[in-house]
């Protein structure tokens, strides 16, 4: 899988980032949460970002 870094919260380094795939599919990095009580499957996972990310992601018009 290719990853297209479409924004972040900082210019580099290790910080919750939006990036965009080669199968037309979106991949976030974030915190993993582990206290959200949610039953989910094994293969998955939560992770958390910024809101200010995702907007930021909207006005740039890459989402």
């Amino acid at each position: 899988m290719k990853l297209t870094r479409l924004v972040s919260t900082c210019d580099e380094g290790e910080c919750p980032t939006l990036f965009s795939t080669d199968r037309g599919t979106l991949v976030v990095q974030g915190d993993r949460v582990s206290d959200h009580g949610k039953q989910i499957p094994a293969h998955e996972t939560m992770v958390e970002i910024p809101i200010e990310l995702i907007r930021k992601a909207i006005r740039d018009n890459l989402i």
